[in-house]
């Protein structure tokens, strides 16, 4: 089998108003994505979604058609492993970023998937069926009652576990927050806080005491993911486990440095960075050091159903995450990824990532064709 050609249908959608202006932004307003398509000499055509609900996919476009369709193109597609070990030189000297690579990597995965029909995490080994889930929104508040009316809505959804991004509140907010949300859930409900690296280490100390005496699952991203000091010191300090960081370009490599370094005690990975390959990489050598590998969303339907896929091969990673609102993620497909009646998402049962493109409404949402 050879890649005969890649191109990219770019779609325009409205986004769900989340109502904050954060520090992550203001989710809201149109937003442009890509429907990455590779076709081979034998009919079995990969896909994946180009680019997070924030910021859209035009960053990679160009990347994927420019850089990666002369390398791929005439080549078969399980050369994955190829092009993996040819990241550093197209990034050193082509400027290639990992989110340009990442689809690609996914659409791979989905024509092998195809071509053997099986869904992507039989071909990587499959270890469960279902996975649990953790809530979470985007900041989107600036009071404790805020969250702990979010906490009370979330657990009303019968979600078992809630991750909280505090957005930019002053320490003793923070602190009386936790408190607060710990006091309103049930006992049994896991607990999770991520500040988007927003914190200086003293702050970081501060609430990371408060998670202690909370009974907090993990405490992600507190300080930058370049301060491996600070984060070493907390995780020294600290009862409650810090979660770093899918936030570097290079997540595979930072976090074998934090596990080097035993800065952190969960490491942290995407597909909209890794792919598969990637992803499946990380959580293999995090579970080599005997320690978990936390998936945070990956931006979009298809990338996130490459998580999916990656955590159904693994028995070292906890939880997916599901953003919500969802929409702001979930497009074109026929049937999104959703929750049973027992709140856990099944695994695919149909070849590649598993889940049908809506070609209906991805035509009535098509502004270009790339090439």
């Amino acid at each position: 089998m050879k890649i005969t050609d890649i191109k990219i249908e770019v779609v325009r959608r409205a986004l769900p108003d989340t109502g904050l202006d954060s520090d992550l932004g203001r989710f809201s307003g149109e937003v442009e994505q890509g429907v990455l398509r590779i076709f081979t000499d034998e009919g079995v055509e990969g896909n994946c979604f180009v680019g997070a609900f924030r910021g859209g996919g035009h960053a990679q476009f160009g990347a994927i058609l420019n850089v990666l369709k002369p390398e791929l193109v005439g080549r078969d597609p399980s050369e994955r492993e190829w092009l993996w070990s040819r990241l550093a030189i197209l990034r050193g000297r082509r400027g290639l970023s990992m989110t340009a690579w990442a689809p690609v990597d996914v659409a791979l995965w989905d024509i092998a998937g195809k071509a053997a029909g099986a869904p992507v995490y039989k071909l990587l080994g499959a270890q469960r069926y279902e996975t649990e889930v953790y809530a979470t929104y985007p900041p989107r508040h600036t009071t404790p009652e805020g969250y702990v009316e979010e906490a009370q809505q979330i657990q009303a959804e019968g979600f078992r576990a809630y991750k909280i991004h505090p957005g930019v509140m002053a320490t003793r907010d923070v602190i009386d927050m936790v408190d607060s949300v710990r006091a309103t859930v049930d006992d049994d409900m896991e607990l999770m806080l991520d500040p988007n690296n927003g914190y200086d280490f003293r702050k970081a100390y501060d609430i990371g005491r408060a998670l202690d005496d909370n009974g907090f699952y993990w405490f992600e991203d507190p300080v930058l993911y370049t301060d491996h000091d600070a984060i070493a010191q907390l995780t020294e300090r600290l009862e409650t486990p810090l979660c770093m960081s899918d936030k570097p370009e290079l997540q595979y490599y930072e976090a074998a440095h934090m596990i080097r370094q035993q800065a952190s005690r969960l490491v942290r990975g995407t597909a909209a960075k890794l792919g598969i390959t990637g992803l499946k990489k990380l959580c293999s050598m995090a579970e080599g050091f005997g320690m978990n590998c936390e998936i945070g969303t990956a931006g979009n339907s298809l990338l996130n159903a490459a998580n999916l896929h990656v955590i159904f091969s693994v028995s070292n990673c906890a939880y997916y995450e599901y953003w919500m609102p969802a929409a702001a993620h979930q497009f074109g497909l026929v049937e999104d990824i959703k929750l049973n009646e027992r709140q856990v998402i099944e695994a695919p049962t149909a070849p590649g990532i598993g889940y049908e493109l809506d070609w209906e409404w991805i035509d009535a949402h098509r502004v270009a064709v790339l090439e």
